[in-house]
């Protein structure tokens, strides 16, 4: 389960840096702000950052993947439709595996 996370964690995280690139330039080219762009992007380098750390803190590390994912959703909608499930399905995963020893 902890490999999965990390799979999921990174993939994720890679996704919603793509989304929130995406959502930062057609906020830049509609003529709006750009803020919510940039939190995404630190939400989905927070995902990444917590999916390399499932193998070694599992629990904590899923409580991020999930935080990662529902703010990315927060921020910028369709732009990170992507990449909420996989994050989710990876924390979940991850608090799931830290209670398997």
């Amino acid at each position: 389960m902890k490999i999965a996370a990390l799979i999921l964690g990174i993939i994720g995280g890679i996704a919603g840096l793509i989304g929130s690139i995406f959502a930062m330039g057609i906020g830049a080219v509609g003529g709006g702000t750009t803020g919510n762009g940039i939190a995404a992007l630190v939400f989905s380098l927070l995902g990444i950052v917590a999916g390399s750390l499932v193998l070694a803190k599992p629990k904590p590390a899923g409580i991020l993947l999930i935080v990662a994912s529902v703010g990315g959703l927060i921020a910028v909608f369709v732009a990170y439709i992507v990449a909420f499930p996989l994050l989710l399905t990876g924390g979940i995963m991850g608090l799931v595996g830290a209670k398997k020893k």
